[in-house]
């Protein structure tokens, strides 16, 4: 029913695995190398943060009746009684 627990499968092609690696390594070299550069943007990047999880998390709360189907005739009616 619920398919979001598989990872996709762009990240188990080598590609995928490669970028991964990349990636690790990336933060590895940032984390040892340049540790005050980091630790000096922190707060930027919460601050940046904020408005981008406005921007695009508001798709996943359900805001609205966008998943319920529109009420059929015979139950707006008992609800006017």
């Amino acid at each position: 029913m619920d398919e979001h627990h598989n990872p996709p499968a762009r990240w188990r092609s080598p590609m995928g695995i490669f970028m991964l690696v990349a990636g690790a390594v990336g933060i590895y070299y940032l984390l040892t190398e340049h540790l005050t550069h980091v630790t000096q943007a922190v707060p930027y990047l919460f601050l940046l943060a904020c408005p981008l999880m406005h921007l695009f998390g508001h798709h996943h709360g359900g805001h609205g009746a966008h998943d319920h189907p529109p009420p059929r005739e015979d139950d707006q009616d008992a609800a006017k009684r």
